[in-house]
């Protein structure tokens, strides 16, 4: 993915739907419904690139639908298209034909100004290598959407505050990130991609730098999100990661494979699995 974060200055504000306001969190998730409001609505997707004097249609009318609060894992091989999807759902390309709505805007329609305001206000990005900035301490790093936005005071701050100590890192404020695990960079991320609220948290292999151990920990937060009305987007290549979510969305050469949802018991399933490689490791290096 394109890093959104790494402009020299923010962005002008673009005004987009003033009747759709940003969701918040619900006190206890419910399972999506068909009547549920959508985080995300992709109709009839296309994209066409074209490579010298070839046309390569990476997506071929892909449709789905995300409504809040869903934990949907995107799987596929290289080449379904799973990358160029991720790309649309990120606002980082825009599509050949169809559409993709985000609440009520149609972001297929969408200036790249517009584009950018979108991924700055209402997606949280989580990368698998992390795409934390150097130089600023985790604090900064989670303001950094909010920066864009113009929005750097108090209340903002203690935002940022909240959500590092809400991610278990209240003792690394102002840590940086070669003074951080993997895990704790991934966990800066996650904060990272709350502090604007987002309408989806879109997660691009989020775990394929971590061990077991870090990996059982950072999906048992996004878990914990997610039970708490949070709405996912993952992207994964790791069957047992996919496991963990509430659907799996398959692609295969540029179209919907499969959309099937993954049962309470296959969940607690991998979890446990998980838990217990965890375990496992914790066992051989002496930690437990």
């Amino acid at each position: 993915m394109k890093n959104f974060l790494l402009h020299s200055n923010p962005p002008a504000p673009v005004p987009i739907s003033p009747d759709v306001p940003i969701p918040t969190a619900s006190p206890a998730a419910e399972k999506p419904t068909s009547t549920a409001k959508l985080a995300t609505r992709i109709d009839a997707l296309t994209k066409e690139y074209v490579l010298k004097s070839e046309t390569v249609r990476a997506l071929r009318g892909v449709s789905f639908d995300v409504p809040q609060g869903d934990y949907v894992a995107i799987m596929g091989p290289s080449g379904s298209g799973k990358s160029t999807l991720l790309n649309m759902l990120g606002c980082l390309d825009q599509p050949t034909s169809g559409s993709l709505m985000l609440g009520k805007d149609n972001i297929s329609l969408m200036t790249d100004d517009q584009l950018a305001d979108i991924r700055s206000r209402r997606i949280g990005f989580v990368f698998q290598s992390y795409n934390l900035i150097q130089q600023l301490t985790v604090v900064e790093n989670i303001q950094v959407p909010l920066y864009y936005q113009g929005l750097l005071g108090p209340k903002e701050y203690a935002r940022a505050v909240d959500l590092a100590e809400r991610v278990g890192l209240a003792d690394r404020l102002d840590h940086r990130p070669n003074q951080l695990s993997g895990g704790q960079q991934q966990r800066v991320a996650i904060a990272r991609s709350l502090v604007n609220d987002p309408y989806f948290i879109l997660a691009d292999e989020p775990t394929g730098n971590l061990d077991s151990v870090t990996t059982d920990e950072i999906l048992a937060l996004f878990d914990q999100l997610n039970g708490e009305g949070r709405t996912i987007i993952l992207v994964t290549h790791e069957d047992d990661v996919a496991e963990r979510a509430r659907r799996i969305i398959r692609l295969k050469d540029g179209m919907l494979h499969s959309d099937e949802p993954v049962s309470d018991e296959q969940r607690q399933s991998a979890r446990e699995l998980q838990a217990a490689a965890a375990l496992a490791v914790k066992n051989k290096q002496g930690l437990s």
